[in-house]
């Protein structure tokens, strides 16, 4: 495993300066923040959440339909918070920058549109191939 000054290195070399690391940190968090938030809302609500509130079926298929939409939202929202604390781990690390296929660096531009990924683009469109072919 690489020293921290080593991966450090490694990350400035990905063009990723340490003011870079500092926002992208800094987004992780808020974006983190902001999940944190909206499910502790949704949990708020759902507890409030009464069927007999309810007049008739179709009231009630309604409201159940749109509940599950909101805990399948959860759900790709817990997925992306396992996303962003990985993400924060590999700034701590000194990894975050680096294509974690092809271990070269990852553009800034690339790390603004999405932070949390873990590839590069041409990796990542090789990835899309392949899955493609398989599907």
């Amino acid at each position: 495993m690489a020293s921290n000054s080593q991966a450090q290195q490694r990350v400035s070399g990905a063009q990723v300066n340490q003011k870079d690391l500092k926002r992208f940190k800094k987004i992780l968090e808020e974006s983190k923040r902001s999940l944190l938030q909206q499910a502790r809302k949704t949990l708020n609500e759902e507890a409030a959440f009464d069927t007999d509130d309810l007049p008739d079926e179709i009231d009630l298929a309604s409201s159940e339909y749109a509940q599950s939409m909101v805990f399948r939202l959860r759900d790709r929202e817990k997925f992306l918070l396992k996303k962003i604390d990985d993400a924060l781990a590999r700034i701590e690390s000194g990894t975050f920058g680096i294509c974690e296929i092809c271990e070269e660096e990852i553009s800034v531009k690339r790390l603004e549109a999405r932070p949390v990924t873990t590839m590069c683009i041409r990796c990542k469109e090789e990835q899309e191939k392949q899955e493609k072919s398989y599907g």
